[in-house]
């Protein structure tokens, strides 16, 4: 028809394409454009953020002859969804600097990556920025403020937010749940729940019940669990989802109810998908059933044949129970199909900003010497409080002696130290882990909070921990 070469077609061509996901498509239209405008640049970085491919992304942004916001925020929110929150804030720094313009879906990409990385004063920056531009009271940045707050463990400043934003939505009202419920406030998310439904314009949906749920998971709450699950279809028409159920199963799970979390999960209406099973398998290793383990575990393994987390969790559960042969089995199928497990990284934010890593047993900090010696004074006073290394939380075949060092070097731990050689005790130290803490890492936590009279918040990839005065927030139930 002669439009081929037509530059609006082209860039709808392109956009066609990337939705579709098909970036080679999408390359090949780009590449045979004999004029190119900045739509065209800004969508081969979307195609290329959206397949996760980062590094093609970044060659063709800085080919880009010319750059406007919609380019830049493009970066900024393919950072973001691809896990890359440091870079996301480069971008967000970089465009705050140039003096380029920002808008909500910019800022909902920093506000992002601020949460992933869990970092307080990068969260407040952002917050400014937003109110700067004229952002305070638009409903999606606050509801995403509201998120972000949540999960950089600060829960008050999140419902500070929440409670001076004029104008709330069911995504604010789920926000706010959701950040409630990881931080162990049940009965604050459930009466939240409560103020929501009796307002005539904000409706709950799926979102608002897998954070009423997960409250109620993180706190022991059965028959509240069961009444909100029935609410939700019977009351509010929402047919659950595998995510509803993934909360019911944990719930139960965690409450010791193995058995009947089985029964759920066989009695599902949709097909359980690997958060199921996922849950169903992490209860078991709370609870010793190497039974159940293993029927999880066997639906995992062919749901998810490269979740290594799946594999660790089971052959876990099966040393916890000394059964060493089945271990070795579970380990040889994991090198068999080339799976290394994901190393334990704790990160802990300084006074300037700058976040540091740590890994398990890690030696590349330049002041390792210092925080490990910190770390064995520390211990030593814990010991004296009444401190006793919960050496199962190694489940390795190996002496007592030499789990107690494994555990000396266990990510968070590193991390405590540093916070408190950097800070100082009285303090507030902030943690963020990829993995569950595990059980002597807990009650460590929880002697250093009364013996350092620091409060300690933990974010580990299932909800955060609040160690203050020899006490946690989720009460020794997680």
């Amino acid at each position: 028809g002669g439009f081929d070469k037509h530059r609006f077609v082209e860039n709808s061509l392109i956009g066609a394409y990337v939705a579709c996901g098909d970036v080679g498509a999408a390359r090949k239209v780009f590449d045979e454009m004999v004029v190119k405008d900045v739509i065209s640049w800004t969508s081969i970085v979307v195609a290329y953020s959206k397949s996760g491919d980062m590094g093609c992304a970044e060659e063709v942004f800085a080919q880009c002859p010319v750059k406007d916001m919609v380019a830049w925020t493009a970066m900024l929110t393919g950072y973001a969804q691809n896990s890359m929150p440091a870079k996301a804030l480069e971008v967000f720094d970089r465009m705050a600097t140039i003096g380029m313009g920002i808008d909500e879906v910019s800022l909902t990409g920093a506000i992002s990556a601020c949460a992933q990385l869990g970092a307080v004063r990068r969260a407040a920056w952002v917050q400014e920025i937003a109110e700067r531009n004229g952002f305070g009271q638009n409903v999606i940045v606050g509801s995403g403020l509201v998120d972000m707050y949540a999960k950089c463990g600060l829960i008050d400043e999140a419902r500070s937010v929440f409670d001076g934003m004029q104008e709330k939505n069911v995504y604010t009202y789920s926000s706010m749940i959701v950040g409630l419920a990881s931080h162990g406030r049940a009965k604050e998310a459930i009466a939240l729940f409560k103020d929501m439904v009796r307002r005539a314009d904000v409706v709950p949906n799926h979102v608002t019940f897998i954070g009423l749920l997960t409250a109620c998971s993180h706190a022991g709450m059965v028959r509240d669990g069961h009444f909100y699950f029935a609410q939700m279809k019977d009351k509010y028409g929402i047919l659950p989802s595998a995510d509803h159920y993934t909360c019911m199963v944990d719930l139960l799970g965690r409450a010791g109810l193995v058995d009947e979390a089985l029964d759920l999960v066989r009695s599902m209406i949709v097909e359980p998908h690997g958060g199921v099973w996922g849950a169903l398998l992490g209860a078991c290793r709370i609870h010793g059933n190497t039974d159940v383990a293993k029927v999880a575990a066997e639906h995992l393994f062919k749901l998810e044949p490269e979740g290594i987390g799946n594999y660790v969790l089971l052959s876990n559960t099966l040393a916890s129970a000394g059964k060493w042969d089945e271990v070795s089995k579970v380990r040889k199928l994991m090198r068999t199909r080339g799976l290394k497990k994901d190393p334990a990284v704790s990160s802990f934010e300084g006074r300037d900003g700058l976040v540091h890593q740590f890994f398990a047993g890690d030696n590349s900090h330049p002041k390792t010497n210092e925080i490990k010696k910190a770390l064995l004074e520390l211990a030593a006073k814990l010991k004296h409080a009444g401190y006793v290394p919960i050496l199962t939380s190694i489940v390795y075949d190996v002496s007592d002696g030499e789990k107690e060092r494994l555990l000396m070097g266990h990510s968070e731990k590193l991390a405590l130290s540093f916070g408190l050689l950097t800070l100082g005790s009285r303090c507030t130290i902030r943690i963020v882990k990829n993995l569950r803490i595990c059980d002597d890492c807990h009650l460590f936590m929880r002697l250093a909070s009364r013996i350092e009279q620091a409060e300690i918040i933990v974010r580990d990839n299932m909800r955060f921990h609040h160690f203050k005065d020899g006490e946690c927030s989720c009460g020794g139930f997680w």
